[in-house]
């Protein structure tokens, strides 16, 4: 490869092929998406979430299996440490009520003692479990003020409670991550949006080769975002 003509897409295919996989999984999630959304037997995709399959979404953190192996997974791969920062990840120790860990993503820093996080599969929230919790308040407990222990708000109790959740630390973003991140979580809001549009365009008695050229439209405007996301140019081969 010539050097002189290497392009940010050239950087891309070398170094985060597994990257582009899966924003094309992601594509076909959206269209999956959008189109049960227009199902004529009332479909609809289920709301579950775990915390794990979010907080890799919503942090772009390429780490896959149970909670608690974050941590050990991170090593060598992603930069770890005790301060919190915007798009970390926070890794929970397993507890007796929390045998598989938890994994939660930084949305803001308060103070130095104080955080935001947006997780999912915490609270019960009327009555159902894997709902996504955004930005809610977790607080340094630890005796050194290095966030070895954490009070996290509880949604039942509307408040934090009396519990201490023992944590790893905080996996850092690196720049694919970040990337990765946006695009991804570009494409789930245009997913909403598109579908949306979709669903208030397609009239009564519409045929379905109306209703997939019309999803096509909308899954076409969101791989345009996550190209521009990813800095890859709509013409660069696949």
């Amino acid at each position: 490869m010539d050097v002189r003509r290497l392009t940010l897409s050239d950087v891309d295919r070398e170094m985060f092929p597994q990257m582009h996989k899966r924003t094309r999984a992601i594509l076909g999630s959206l269209s999956a998406a959008v189109l049960i959304c227009l199902s004529p037997i009332g479909a609809s995709a289920d709301d579950y979430w775990q915390c794990v399959p979010f907080a890799r979404l919503m942090s772009g953190i390429q780490i896959f299996g149970d909670a608690h192996t974050w941590w050990q997974q991170a090593a060598g791969r992603y930069q770890t440490g005790f301060t919190p920062k915007a798009g970390a990840v926070l890794c929970f120790k397993p507890t007796g009520r929390m045998r598989l860990g938890h994994v939660a993503v930084v949305s803001q820093v308060l103070t130095d003692r104080i955080i935001q996080i947006t997780h999912a599969n915490w609270s019960i929230i009327e009555g159902a479990r894997g709902q996504v919790e955004q930005n809610v308040t977790v607080i340094d407990v630890s005796p050194a003020g290095d966030w070895s222990e954490v009070k996290v708000w509880y949604d039942p109790t509307r408040g934090l409670g009396s519990t201490v959740y023992p944590t790893y630390g905080f996996i850092y973003q690196d720049d694919a991550a970040t990337r990765f991140a946006v695009a991804q979580n570009v494409a789930v809001q245009m997913a909403q949006n598109a579908a949306n549009q979709v669903v208030a365009a397609v009239r009564p008695g519409s045929s379905p080769l109306q209703m997939l050229g019309q999803v096509a439209d909308s899954t076409d405007r969101i791989a345009a975002l996550i190209q521009l996301a990813t800095g890859q140019h709509p013409d660069d081969k696949k």
